[in-house]
């Protein structure tokens, strides 16, 4: 799998134009989609400005693609346009649930990896993919505790919605890392399992311990406030190594530092990317 994409960074209003006037070859941003469903107004006047200068990544956090009912046709319908409108380089989604019953929930909820939940999720993505006419990347999450009830690994549960939906993966090293510290597995043989030529886009964040004050060990938490943990770094390295070079995402969503630091961790990205045939 070859692209012309690099290494990005996530779009921070703060950041706005400094982006704008970045000149950094093979660049690229991420927004999520959300912020931007408005029919018109300064917000979305930005992103059109910016796309005219860098390729734009959509990272939905809301269509709840696990979910038990199919995703929302009016929420579809405006992220069709906006899809239209800013023709992005590549669109994502999350394994996991938001709604229920029309009550939305500000988190993105896991669910127990069966045959049933593959099926539906399976439908979700098309229905979305169909709508959207692009293919999507679904992203693997984080865990914090065991669910009871899985039927599937979640590399085999990911590798079979691929097969079966058309779409393709997000590999997020950072919640790989967190999801095998906090439930004990390994995570490069996670990395292993996944089917390489399926992985679309890499994200990379940086993450919080949480103390355990009764003597257990503390939990990780996937918090995107810090700089990319070594640990990520070098799953990351590990990944690339065994996949080629994917379009690679630095993830910031709290204490957002300068620009000049966000910029300087995605020059690390793209220096692994580099001898992959990126810049090529």
């Amino acid at each position: 799998m070859t692209t012309t994409l690099g290494a990005g960074l996530g779009l921070k209003p703060q950041h706005f134009d400094a982006a704008l006037d970045c000149r950094h070859a093979d660049i690229w941003f991420e927004v999520h989609p959300e912020n931007y469903l408005m029919d018109g107004g300064p917000r979305l006047a930005w992103l059109d400005a910016v796309r005219c200068q860098h390729p734009l990544s959509l990272h939905g956090v809301s269509l709840s693609l696990a979910g038990a009912q199919l995703p929302d046709a009016q929420q579809l319908r405006r992220l069709a346009e906006l899809v239209r409108r800013v023709q992005p380089a590549l669109v994502s989604e999350h394994l996991a649930w938001s709604t229920l019953d029309g009550r939305y929930y500000p988190d993105l909820l896991p669910v127990a990896r069966t045959s049933a939940v593959l099926a539906r999720t399976v439908a979700n993505i098309q229905c979305a993919q169909e709508r959207l006419q692009c293919r999507i990347a679904i992203e693997n999450p984080s865990h914090y505790l065991r669910l009871d009830n899985h039927a599937w690994s979640e590399t085999d549960f990911l590798s079979e919605l691929a097969k079966r939906s058309g779409c393709g993966l997000l590999v997020d090293v950072n919640n790989v890392h967190i999801s095998a510290h906090n439930l004990g597995y390994d995570a490069r043989s996670y990395l292993d399992d996944l089917p390489a030529d399926a992985v679309m886009e890499v994200h990379l964040a940086g993450h919080t311990v949480d103390a355990d004050d009764t003597g257990g060990a503390p939990l990780l938490i996937d918090s995107h406030d810090a700089p990319v943990d070594e640990v990520v770094w070098h799953l990351y390295q590990y990944l690339i190594a065994r996949i080629g070079a994917r379009p690679t995402l630095i993830e910031r969503d709290d204490k957002i530092p300068e620009f000049a630091e966000l910029l300087s961790e995605r020059e690390r990205a793209q220096q692994v990317l580099t001898p992959q045939g990126v810049l090529a």
